[in-house]
């Protein structure tokens, strides 16, 4: 059996790329980091992979709006590889700026529209937005797991990750959305307090509506999330882990990858449909 491919995008900005290589490649994939100009020049084929990775970063100096340029050269450039991509039943995951990316695409919540839309409402239905602090918060939190997705399988209840964001107030369009991404159980984590319970800034970096950290699409395959898993692979990055009871090899972000690279060798290499998942 062949191991999963994962491709993680670069361009200019991105920071990320190389600890989220090393975590995937940890569980047995082969990675490779590509630039988006070998993409667009055909040197490079999405067609080749089995997971897509957006990793943090800041692409173009996040000068217009925070990943709103690369989501465009995603849906306007890229619009029918990703929407293939995801046809096939891979993985998608963005994490931090990649997240920003996913929804200005149109990506994230689902489905993606991948034709050039006059009125870019008709393809964004969330956002991630300015801080409500109005400042770059940088931080550890808790998040509570809440919803379905291939990459968050037998994982706690609670995790802790690090943040580090000025953007990152999740907002959907309407009241409408937001109750069909909890009907749906697209709200994968949600920011709580050591106990898993509601919290408030700090707890809550950024002020999202209903404390929402990440989502994924309607399948569970493509999953968005402001906190970094790749800041928190091994258990020696937590910032208290000399008095941590247990001692393990991998931090609490491991998990993440270990899922992504399980289902592809579950349900894409041992030639299984690949199907929506449940917690």
């Amino acid at each position: 059996m062949s191991n999963p491919r994962v491709i993680i995008l670069r361009t200019a900005g991105t920071n990320c790329d190389q600890e989220t290589a090393s975590a995937f490649r940890e569980f047995g994939a082969e990675v490779d980091l590509v630039h988006m100009n070998l993409l667009f020049s055909k040197k490079a084929s999405l067609e080749d992979y089995h997971i897509l990775a957006i990793p943090g970063g800041f692409t173009y100096g996040d000068d217009i709006i925070s990943g709103r340029i690369l989501a465009n050269e995603l849906r306007l450039r890229l619009g029918q590889e990703i929407q293939k991509f995801i046809d096939d039943g891979k993985l998608i995951i963005g994490i931090c700026n990649g997240f920003q990316v996913l929804v200005r695409a149109g990506i994230l919540p689902g489905p993606f529209e991948a034709q050039q839309a006059q009125d870019l409402r008709q393809i964004q239905k969330v956002t991630l937005t300015y801080n409500d602090s109005g400042r770059f918060e940088d931080r550890w939190v808790h998040l509570h797991l809440d919803g379905k997705s291939a990459w968050t399988q037998d994982l706690g209840k609670i995790t802790f990750l690090p943040v580090a964001h000025a953007e990152g107030k999740f907002v959907p369009a309407d009241q409408g959305v937001l109750n069909k991404l909890n009907r749906q159980r697209q709200v994968v984590f949600r920011y709580c307090d050591v106990h898993g319970k509601p919290c408030t800034y700090p707890g809550d970096p950024n002020g999202s509506v209903e404390r929402i950290a990440a989502i994924s699409d309607p399948t569970g395959r493509i999953l968005g999330m402001m906190p970094h898993p790749e800041r928190h692979f091994w258990q020696t990055q937590h910032p208290f882990w000399t008095r941590l009871e247990k001692k393990e090899k991998y931090g609490e972000g491991a998990r993440i990858f270990e899922n992504g690279v399980r289902y592809v060798r579950e349900k894409l290499l041992a030639g299984k449909e690949a199907v929506g998942v449940k917690n």
